[in-house]
């Protein structure tokens, strides 16, 4: 009968801490969907939340303006998100699941490509510009700030003058794929860093690994 009861308790705690908002965290991957566009540059935020999710052995379906899984990381309720507005409308979809599943943005991660950055250079940051990226600028337009969490991966800038739209939605060179599971990895840590140990943390640890 203790045991019964035990178990009960455990659980009521379990379903309190699934609805408590500061244990809720939204982590967005950036990307466009499609097959034309699932191995480009562009598309590494879909990468690296598909990263996470293989580690926290969960899955994606399809709900309302993107793909969706659910996992567990240290009693906190982490929703992992891949819009499907196409990139120029990615805020639309970060706004309506933060007010879906009552996530307060301050645990919000949103995940996007970087030119600035060399290939697969981590840096993670509280506020900033879009840095004329058009999904982090549609995001800023829907939230109506600039300060939210933002994790950029590096996939430098080796094109020339006029080309940067074909590098950007171009595929990764040999050396480049070759080199991406263990960068994934890394990223992977950084989700479950910020989710575990904060954004501040997170920037101390991982920022130009």
């Amino acid at each position: 009968m203790l045991a019964f009861f035990g178990r009960l308790f455990k659980k009521s705690k379990e379903d309190e801490a699934a609805v408590d908002p500061m244990k809720k965290f939204l982590i967005v991957g950036l990307g466009n969907i499609g097959p034309k566009y699932e191995n480009t540059r562009h598309n590494i935020g879909f990468k690296v939340v598909d990263a996470f999710a293989k580690a926290q052995e969960t899955t994606f379906e399809t709900e309302k303006l993107g793909d969706i899984a659910r996992t567990r990381v240290k009693g906190k309720t982490v929703i992992l998100l891949k819009p499907n507005t196409f990139m120029n409308l990615s805020g639309k979809a970060i706004r309506y699941w933060l007010q879906q599943e009552k996530v307060p943005v301050e645990n919000l991660l949103v995940i996007t490509d970087d030119l600035n950055l060399e290939f697969g250079t981590i840096r993670v940051k509280t506020k900033g510009s879009d840095g004329g990226h058009n999904g982090l600028k549609d995001t800023q337009a829907q939230l109506n700030t600039t300060k939210y969490n933002r994790f950029r991966f590096g996939i430098s800038d080796q094109f020339s003058k006029g080309r940067q739209v074909d590098y950007v939605l171009g595929e990764w060179t040999a050396d480049e794929n070759a080199a991406l599971p263990e960068r994934l990895d890394k990223a992977s840590e950084v989700i479950a860093s910020f989710v575990k140990a904060g954004i501040n943390n997170t920037m101390n640890a991982y920022n130009g690994k």
